[in-house]
């Protein structure tokens, strides 16, 4: 049946307040002056950052996953955990089933007069935003404020002299535009749009797909900082103005060079504690999602310039590493394991549509995922109760001991995206169980999966499964690859591989994501004991 490996590594993780034996997954930190980059290796897309006394706060796009809308804090920029999501669910009834790649594209966080707020643009239905007094919630009910279609990626200013204004891109794929910036004057309290849009930039020349606008106002400038050239090749363009409405500058401070950082841009600038400048975004990697990135900014003749110029022509590029904005002995990353012990799933779970209170029950240590049927008989592509989390490092594993109810049981562990693959114990009609992995390439197109493997057959409902993702790239011109190999046991020390490695696959704008499912039919479940991730 394949190779054997022993045991499971002890690890140290912070999920909700309580301490579990879970070791760090990918520290950003060298020392306690130094970090490295990414900061966070985890698919953290369209990043946006906020500094409210000493303490940062970000959100990042969610789409149509839920919770949305992810809050996380950090006290020096590089360290960072998950506090709360500002959208549990969506207002509409259509996101009872998944709908990919649509909802929360690339939101905006500020803080206004003791109110922190969050604008996004859904490019199917509008402008909408969600406050709070305290970013660890509860945000208020997201309110459309424009009703329209694609208008994305918008953020707000608020002016000194009390005006407000928000700047927002066009969807190609909704309107037929793109690479194209314009503003609108809001009312002060920010709850409404007024009058019409004014373009203040057209990139359709130099900076083509730019998009992902920030707003900011510095020494009497109005900047726009904006990617272009397309999330996985592009380079960042800073806007200027002293008129809101433009005529701005241009300037291209940020791009890949020398490095192998490609796409370095979509992101927040953000004033440190100390008085240093620093420029938070993503590098997109394929299956691995958007990763989160810190660089040094500096102004320079009322320009910023981001990272180190190491060819010499005047653009920045991505550091690997540098001296911290705080130096800081703290560890701490975004939550992966969960051993099920608390009242609430962990804040790292996402379903892939709004959250049903029947899909599943928190008790006594234990995870029950009920079985709701399948929605799609060929595949799980469309499959609302998902349990999934993003992946967190290059090289780790994620573990789960699972108990399966019988009378048409069937759930597992899963790597989900474009492609994926699920490994299952199923209840047979014989009153046996049988373990296989399931595999559906293409499924968004509405392919079948097929199997995998050879089925394996078991009398016991008990099972432990295990994926080990492992980056390949085999020179750094081939494109980055995550290779998941899958493992079962019966007795939780001695696991077996089951089926070929897979190639995880990124989902609709998202990274691939690793978690549970039960779609056995109504009235069965799976529990789940623990779910645990572990650095390889």
């Amino acid at each position: 049946m394949g190779s054997k490996i022993t045991g499971i590594a002890v690890m140290l993780c912070l999920v909700q307040g309580i301490v579990f034996s879970q070791a760090t997954i990918h520290n950003p930190n060298l020392s306690d002056d130094r970090y490295r980059n990414p900061i966070i290796h985890a698919d953290y897309s369209d990043p946006d950052v906020v500094r409210v006394g000493e303490d940062y706060y970000m959100t990042a796009s969610s789409f149509s996953h839920f919770p949305g809308l992810p809050i996380l804090h950090s006290k020096d920029l590089v360290n960072w955990t998950i506090i709360a999501h500002a959208a549990l669910t969506y207002p509409d009834t259509s996101f009872r089933l998944p709908q990919h790649g649509n909802a929360i594209w690339a939101p905006s966080i500020r803080h206004h007069n003791g109110t922190y707020y969050i604008y996004y643009g859904d490019p199917d239905r509008g402008v909408f935003m969600t406050k709070a007094t305290n970013p660890a919630g509860p945000w208020t009910p997201l309110k459309l404020i424009k009703k329209v279609t694609g208008w994305i990626d918008c953020c707000p200013l608020w002016d000194e002299d009390g005006k407000a204004y928000l700047v927002h891109a066009y969807a190609n794929s909704r309107v037929g535009l793109k690479s194209v910036l314009l503003v609108n004057e809001m009312n002060p309290n920010g709850e409404e749009i007024l009058g019409t849009s004014t373009l203040v930039f057209n990139g359709q020349q130099n900076h083509n797909t730019i998009e992902g606008p920030k707003f900011y106002k510095r020494n009497g400038y109005y900047y726009i900082f904006a990617p272009a050239g397309g999330v996985a090749t592009g380079w960042q363009t800073i806007l200027r103005s002293k008129n809101v409405f433009g005529p701005y500058e241009e300037k291209i401070v940020l791009e890949q060079g020398s490095t192998p950082i490609n796409g370095p841009h979509q992101g927040g600038w953000i004033s440190g504690t100390d008085g240093r400048e620093w420029f938070i975004h993503f590098q997109d990697k394929g299956a691995y999602g958007r990763i989160i990135h810190l660089q040094p900014l500096r102004w320079v003749n009322d320009w910023p310039e981001m990272g180190q110029d190491y060819d010499g022509n005047g653009v920045g590029e991505p550091v690997s590493e540098f001296l911290k904005p705080v130096l800081s002995k703290e560890v701490a990353v975004p939550q992966t394991t969960d051993e099920f012990n608390n009242k609430q799933l962990g804040l790292q779970w996402q379903w892939q549509a709004n959250i049903v209170p029947a899909w599943f029950i928190l008790n006594n240590g234990l995870l029950r995922l009920m079985g709701m049927g399948q929605v799609d008989q060929r595949s799980i592509w469309m499959q609302p109760n998902l349990l999934l989390q993003k992946f967190p490092a290059e090289n780790f594993s994620a573990t789960t001991k699972l108990k399966l109810a019988p009378q048409g049981g069937k759930a597992g562990l899963t790597v989900f995206g474009l492609d994926y693959a699920s490994l299952q114990i199923e209840y047979l009609p014989s009153k046996k169980y049988s373990i296989s992995l399931r595999v559906c390439k293409d499924a968004d197109k509405g392919t079948a999966e097929v199997q995998g493997s050879p089925e394996v057959f078991t009398t016991s409902p008990e099972v432990h499964f295990r994926v080990e993702i492992r980056k390949v790239q085999p020179s750094p011109k081939d494109p980055i690859r995550a290779i998941c190999q899958f493992f079962y046991s019966l007795d939780g020390v001695n696991f077996t591989t089951i089926g070929a490695p897979f190639t995880a696959r990124e989902g609709k704008w998202v990274g691939a994501k690793v978690g549970l499912f039960s779609t056995g039919k109504k009235g069965t479940y799976a529990d789940f004991d623990w779910f645990r991730m572990a650095e390889l």
